[in-house]
């Protein structure tokens, strides 16, 4: 237990002083981790840290990511973009491998190493691209949406490479001395004469390992991305058609369980109420799916996406995505971590000027290849280059494969330690690449050519915060007139009911900020906070103008010093929940003691103007922290409100019973005789 909580602690320390001194410096979070990780390799190495174990279960984020991105893609959306998932992203997976390849083939190595080394390298860091887009705020640009196509092609291509790799097999290649072993993945494979598969349970015969991070070996995990390996599978065995058909079975499951399970199973642990229940069991259907994935020989990552996908257009979509990303970005950053500690310096500071000249070159040649795309599929200005830089490094899957190639006899261990740093140091490189991009390729664009104005094709987002009886009127009037809502409330029932009549609401506590910002708080014109709770409201009224000023909020309050506390914290908005209706029943008291409806209406608009007028004043001199009674200025301006209140009613402001509106009620005889006579001049 002791040695778990120290990990643990040197890994949150690492974290939390490294990410936030790089994110001052704008070097992003992804840098600061690997810095971290860098940083904390030697201790991890002197207590003899496996800090490959570390990383296969870190690779989980990425399950992770692709989970939460799934759930922003919407079916048809996904559909759109078939042409650029397909096109673009087939094209680079087999233009940059065969540009690697071809350039290996030239510094000698035979074509079957060779192109094993094009298909490893042509992957980029679905893990850095997807979390540097999303913080920069990239994702929708057409260089962002471009990256993700190919970033989700490169996850589905893995599974044809994992078939492809051991027909590539050349046997009696490993003949490698144990203590070259890179201590970023692949060691040299055991003895020969000892039978690991019969060990481990393995397909793929004596298997490598990994070493540690103080340079012994460690047993080889190959129960990560891509399910092949060590440990349970239900296709082992089985023939051809057969591991097909179960493969099939097992997507039809992600995807029916996704569109008849999921609403049910969420909507009965929504009403238990308990908050932590429902991250357990969004955790739970993350591991399960990408559990079943693995059990295929499926990525994980791609069953994962494939949920996301299927439940885009779910209204528990917002709280799966705020319950999840926590454990998304922690697993992430310790990825990170994990991958700059395991960076072989002594194995580096040997070769250094020949990775370091594979590394830039591999940038180069990737960057070249996805140019050439770019310009064939029109990617413009700014976001060709995105798109270009963004992808120029290899990616986390590359560890994967190279164990892979390692374990079929493809590439020499001796090979395959050196294109590790590559990989290593390529994703160690991409945030400075971004950087790059944003603070020399975007300014010179921005400079040089003048952006068309956006076609707006219908009216902007407006989340509103809680669905009740006040919300709800609010919902129902701008649906009304054409605007696009999201509805976040936490009642389930009820939820469930407004879906029936075909309204577009989420589960979801309205009340947590990155549940807001799942919902699309940065692109919203307007949000309408609608909760019944007075403290949570204020809360979010407050947190909304701090991150978000651009943003019109519209606030519930309940009572008139809840009106002050809304003002104290921002909000210029604020509609009281009960005034309206009690002015409305103002008014047809009026009515019902002989006030002529015109003047009625008049008084009763005459009464608002003065209360607003009075409430701006008092909120200027209330004090949140001190209650009213006890404020002397709060009590001196009321009294002195009060005074010229009474003087206004007492004079010549009540003209009920001395006009006609004829625009309120037809004239009586007698109104009109009294007219004639005045036309006349006989009055």
């Amino acid at each position: 237990m002791t040695d778990f909580l120290l990990l643990a602690f040197i890994f949150l320390i690492a974290g939390v002083v490294a990410v936030p001194i790089a994110s001052r410096l704008g070097l992003g979070s992804v840098l600061g981790y690997l810095i971290a990780g860098i940083v904390i390799s030697p201790l991890l190495a002197l207590l003899s840290v496996d800090v490959v174990k570390i990383q296969h279960f870190a690779e989980f984020g990425v399950v992770m990511m692709l989970f939460l991105v799934g759930l922003e893609l919407e079916p048809k959306l996904l559909w759109e973009m078939r042409a650029k998932l397909l096109g673009l992203g087939g094209m680079q997976v087999v233009g940059t491998a065969a540009a690697v390849m071809g350039v290996a083939m030239l510094l000698g190595q035979p074509w079957t190493i060779a192109l094993a080394i094009g298909l490893v390298l042509a992957l980029s860091s679905t893990a850095i691209v997807l979390q540097t887009l999303n913080e920069k705020g990239l994702m929708k640009s057409d260089g962002g949406q471009s990256s993700f196509s190919v970033l989700l092609f490169q996850d589905i291509a893995v599974i044809p490479m994992l078939a492809l790799i051991p027909l590539l097999a050349m046997p009696g290649l490993m003949d490698i001395a144990p203590d070259t072993a890179s201590a970023t993945g692949i060691a040299a494979p055991a003895d020969p004469g000892v039978d690991q598969g019969a060990d481990h349970g393995s397909d793929h015969g004596a298997e490598p390992a990994h070493a540690t991070a103080d340079g012994h070996a460690a047993e080889e995990d190959h129960s990560g991305e891509g399910g092949h390996g060590s440990g349970l599978s239900l296709v082992d065995g089985l023939p051809g058609w057969a591991a097909t058909l179960v493969t099939l079975a097992a997507i039809g499951v992600v995807i029916l369980g996704g569109v008849f399970l999921t609403r049910p199973t969420f909507r009965f642990i929504a009403s238990a109420g308990l908050r932590e229940l429902f991250t357990a069991t969004a955790l739970m259907f993350v591991i399960g799916i990408a559990l079943l994935m693995s059990l295929v020989g499926l990525s994980p990552a791609l069953g994962t996406f494939l949920a996301g996908v299927v439940l885009a257009n779910s209204e528990y979509r917002h709280e799966l995505e705020s319950d999840i990303d926590p454990f998304r970005g922690l697993l992430l950053g310790l990825f990170f971590m994990t991958v700059g500690a395991g960076i072989d310096f002594s194995l580096l500071g040997a070769n250094l000027l020949p990775i370091l000249g594979m590394t830039l070159g591999l940038i180069a040649l990737k960057a070249a290849v996805l140019l050439v795309l770019a310009l064939v599929f029109r990617i413009q200005g700014a976001d060709r280059w995105l798109f270009a830089l963004g992808l120029a490094q290899a990616g986390e899957f590359g560890f994967v494969l190279l164990s892979f190639t390692v374990a079929n006899d493809v590439i020499p261990v001796s090979v395959s330690s050196q294109l590790l740093l590559v990989v290593a140091l390529s994703m160690l490189l991409t945030p400075a690449l971004f950087i790059l991009h944003e603070r020399v390729i975007v300014p010179r664009f921005a400079r040089t050519e003048e952006r068309e104005a956006d076609d707006i094709e219908e009216p902007g987002g407006v989340i509103i915060a809680g669905h009740g009886r006040w919300g709800g009127i609010v919902n129902r009037m701008l649906r009304e007139a054409g605007f696009s809502t999201t509805v976040l409330d936490y009642n389930s029932s009820q939820l469930e009911a407004m879906r029936t009549f075909g309204f577009r609401v989420f589960y979801g506590d309205a009340t947590r900020p990155d549940l807001l910002e799942a919902a699309g708080l940065a692109e919203a014109r307007m949000i309408v906070v609608a909760i019944d709770d007075r403290d949570k409201c204020t809360e979010i009224v407050r947190y909304v103008l701090a991150t978000h000023p651009k943003v019109h909020v519209i606030a519930r309050a309940r009572d008139r010093h809840h009106v002050y506390e809304l003002y104290a914290a921002g909000c210029r908005d604020i509609i009281r929940e009960t005034f309206d209706s009690g002015v409305r029943a103002g008014r047809s008291a009026f009515e019902a003691l002989g006030v002529h409806p015109f003047d009625a209406e008049r008084m009763s608009r005459q009464f608002v103007t003065n209360d607003r007028d009075a409430m701006r004043a008092l909120a200027e001199v209330y004090d949140p922290d001190i209650p009213a009674a006890e404020n002397p200025a709060y009590v001196a301006k009321v009294k002195e409100m009060m005074t010229e209140r009474e003087a206004k009613l007492k004079g010549e402001e009540r003209s009920f019973n001395t006009r006609i509106d004829r625009a309120w009620s037809p004239p009586t005889p007698k109104d009109v005789e009294a007219e004639r006579r005045a036309a006349d001049g006989t009055a």
